[in-house]
């Protein structure tokens, strides 16, 4: 990251923090919600962000770069190893954690977070996510007083990401936490995500969304190309999607090729939407065996794990 220096007649602050939790906790749909748009893709499948993601919180005085990390799981495969490898790394280089935990969905590797926190040894805020499925708000008691037994954080807050309830008492605390200091990034930044991988998670997030089972873990996407055609003022991005298997080509394309349009329409009215402007999109699909178990594989698809 580069400095911008401050000229401003008052002290900035600025930090990075870390969002980290169990997979789909909802890390995504709160950083998304804080900055107001659409930098982390989300799913209600579990494992949907793969590497670190960063959005960039500005307002007068205060910067706060957020990293989404990847849920934090026993992993088996290489990419899987290496998808939590870079959450563990994240922790090391930040200024503050927010640890994301959903209050419906308990798990005994909640303790294991615990744990990684504890080891990192920064300040930490436990953020309490989905309380808009709880009915009685007396039953958060037990739990705000059971984990403030267990580690000294500097706030627990209780929030519904989804409905943006409670995400400006992180900021302040937040704010209080970080460090005087110039800003990372331009104000006008949100993310330092390539357009390409942004385009790539965009185009993934509707695999996700639209088939099942073991099919939207094994699949990756590969932007080749964007090109600008002035002449009819369209974006043109020519894109790949890789399988492991043949089978799974078929499912992606789907009978009569309905379901790759479907994918493809789906990502094209969101990237029309988030870019502003008119796209063409050609999405192709390729079989690359074995893709999540060979490292000369992941390096070939660009993911940024490595």
């Amino acid at each position: 990251m580069v400095l911008i220096k401050e000229n401003r007649g008052f002290t900035t602050k600025s930090g990075v923090v870390a969002l980290i939790g169990l997979p789909n906790v909802g890390k995504s749909t709160l950083l998304n919600n804080i900055l107001g748009t659409k930098v982390s893709i989300v799913s209600p499948k579990p494992q949907t962000t793969r590497f670190n993601i960063r959005g960039v919180y500005t307002k007068e005085d205060l910067q706060i770069v957020f990293v989404d990390t990847p849920g934090i799981h026993e992993a088996k495969s290489l990419f899987n190893q290496l998808m939590v490898k870079s959450a563990l790394q994240a922790l090391e280089e930040v200024d503050a954690i927010l640890w994301v935990l959903d209050v419906v969905k308990r798990s005994p590797e909640e303790e294991g977070i615990l744990e990684l926190i504890q080891r990192a040894s920064k300040p930490t805020i436990l953020v309490l996510n989905k309380i808009d499925l709880v009915r009685d708000k007396r039953e958060l008691l037990p739990i705000i007083e059971h984990f403030s037994k267990l580690y000294p954080f500097q706030a627990i807050i209780p929030v519904s990401a989804l409905e943006r309830d409670g995400l400006d008492l992180i900021l302040k605390e937040l704010e209080k936490i970080l460090p005087e200091g110039p800003f990372y990034y331009d104000p006008e930044v949100v993310t330092d995500l390539p357009l390409k991988l942004h385009v790539a998670e965009i185009i993934r997030e509707k695999i996700f969304m639209n088939t099942f089972q073991e099919v939207p873990y094994s699949i990756a996407v590969r932007v080749e190309s964007i090109q600008e055609i002035p002449e009819k003022n369209i974006l043109h991005i020519q894109a790949t999607i890789f399988v492991e298997r043949d089978s799974q080509k078929g499912i992606i394309i789907g009978k009569g090729g309905k379901m790759l349009k479907k994918i493809g329409t789906l990502a094209r009215e969101e990237l029309e939407f988030l870019l502003k402007r008119k796209i063409y999109l050609d999405l192709w699909v390729k079989t690359l065996e074995g893709w999540r178990e060979r490292e000369s594989q992941l390096r070939k698809l660009g993911l940024p794990l490595l």
